[in-house]
């Protein structure tokens, strides 16, 4: 009985775990070099990029550029992934133009049930995509 009422439980709390609220977000890891010359354009770019999602996207969860020499990551979380179309059709209207003159993509890492429109999206820069396996956050 007692080990009934356990598997029932867990069989419950995974169904929970699954829909929860990051059950249909999408995140992304992108590691960039920056130009030559670019230097000094890099953090008022991105700064002007930062605050057009803050203003503009309220489903972008996080949304982070960390620098390391000539070295920059992004990471950004989004809702779902209408939200992160909606971030990339923001990004093309407005900023990539100025971001591809600015950056080099080395790699992407796409996180969460990405979209066929998101791929599309994403092809040409041959990202890994990674299902969740397991974990949770708050």
């Amino acid at each position: 009985m007692r080990f009934s009422i356990w598997v029932g439980a867990m069989i419950l709390g995974a169904t929970a775990a699954i829909a929860g609220e990051d059950a249909d977000d999408i995140h992304w890891s992108i590691t960039m070099s920056v130009n030559e010359g670019m230097a000094d354009k890099v953090v008022p770019l991105v700064t002007r990029m930062s605050e057009a999602t803050m203003a503009n996207e309220p489903d972008a969860l996080i949304y982070e550029y960390m620098q390391d020499g000539d070295t920059v990551h992004i990471y950004e979380r989004y809702a779902d992934n209408d939200a992160a179309m909606l971030h990339m059709s923001n990004f093309g209207a407005n900023f990539a133009e100025e971001f591809f003159e600015a950056f080099t993509v080395d790699s992407i890492a796409i996180y969460g049930p990405a979209g066929d429109d998101l791929k599309e999206v994403f092809a040409d820069a041959n990202p890994a995509y990674l299902g969740k396996i397991a974990g949770f956050a708050r």
